[in-house]
């Protein structure tokens, strides 16, 4: 104990990031862990798609997009999302939801906003579409 007191006293900058990335990592962790959100792996996205007819909506760049896209995707920006301009999708409030950016790191808070919403079954894919292509799953280019 006494040599942390001392690392703590020699290197207090070091300590005090420490201590914020510390708190970071458990507040997000606990905002997940109470979400009611879900994040699912490709294979639970694919079952969800196949089994239930989910609706997956991938929040990148229109570019993004059209270099390579989920079957049956639909390409919509946050903006859109958060403004409530949400179309067609007001019919699907019954159907499971799939959230998709690139990583995955920031699909959480649209997901919150459809959740908001009405829609019931929200999740965010996990790693996103970086992890779709990792796992070898098919994309589509084009619209």
């Amino acid at each position: 104990m006494q040599e942390i007191m001392q690392f703590v006293g020699n290197h207090p900058m070091l300590s005090l990031a420490w201590l914020v990335l510390l708190s970071t990592v458990i507040f997000v962790s606990f905002q997940s862990w109470c979400s009611k959100i879900g994040e699912i792996t490709s294979g639970e996205a694919i079952s969800l798609i196949n089994k239930e007819d989910a609706v997956i909506i991938d929040l990148r760049s229109r570019d993004d997009y059209c270099q390579g896209h989920i079957t049956n995707s639909i390409n919509l920006a946050d903006t859109g999302i958060q403004n409530g301009n949400l179309g067609s999708l007001e019919k699907a409030k019954n159907r499971p939801v799939v959230v998709i950016g690139n990583s995955g790191m920031t699909s959480r808070h649209s997901a919150n906003n459809l959740y908001k919403a009405g829609f019931e079954r929200v999740y965010v894919l996990k790693e996103g579409i970086t992890g779709w292509r990792a796992d070898h799953l098919p994309l589509i280019r084009g619209k």
